[in-house]
């Protein structure tokens, strides 16, 4: 018998373990991390394990959860493939000097991202129960688009010019 990925992942999605296993791991991590770093509680690292594997199981309950995060993490793989493409050939075709500009629109495209894949996922689910975002989320993000590179350009500027003007020359003395 011939045994690959495909047959075994089949398996674990007849059994419930992307339903049910990898989100209770993913919530009950996050709130066991989140609570040991900020130590609220204290430092018993028992009380977080309790307190984490109670709100793991009980988000578990409702059946959104599973079914939101089985939208949102492929949408939020592939958003991350792209940005990584363009951070890939940015990386090798931008000199170093100019990786501080570039960070900052990577940044902005990420934000744009995780929107767009907040947005589209709640869409998918029909949490909005209205086609208001697919008719006017392209306007939407395109406005913000065009108002972040306005603001781009605009704050963007040669430093040796803005030096160059204020530095004055009184003839044979400088100031």
């Amino acid at each position: 018998m011939v045994f690959d990925i495909a047959t075994l992942l089949n398996q674990w999605e007849a059994i419930g373990v992307f339903d049910f296993v990898l989100p209770f791991l993913l919530i009950f991590s996050f709130v066991f991390g989140i609570l040991t770093a900020t130590n609220i509680l204290g430092k018993n690292k028992g009380v977080h394990i309790i307190i984490a594997l109670v709100i793991g199981l009980m988000a578990l309950r409702l059946p959104f959860v599973s079914d939101f995060f089985t939208q949102v993490f492929p949408r939020t793989a592939i958003a991350i493939s792209i940005i990584l493409v363009a951070v890939i050939l940015t990386a090798v075709f931008i000199p170093k000097e100019h990786f501080g500009g570039w960070a900052i629109g990577f940044y902005s495209l990420g934000a744009i991202a995780a929107i767009l894949v907040i947005f589209n996922s709640f869409n998918a689910l029909n949490y909005f129960g209205s086609t208001w975002w697919s008719d006017w989320g392209g306007m939407i993000i395109g406005a913000l688009l065009l108002v972040g590179v306005i603001i781009a350009v605009s704050v963007s500027g040669n430093d040796k010019e803005a030096k160059e003007a204020k530095q004055v020359s009184f003839g044979p003395y400088r100031s």
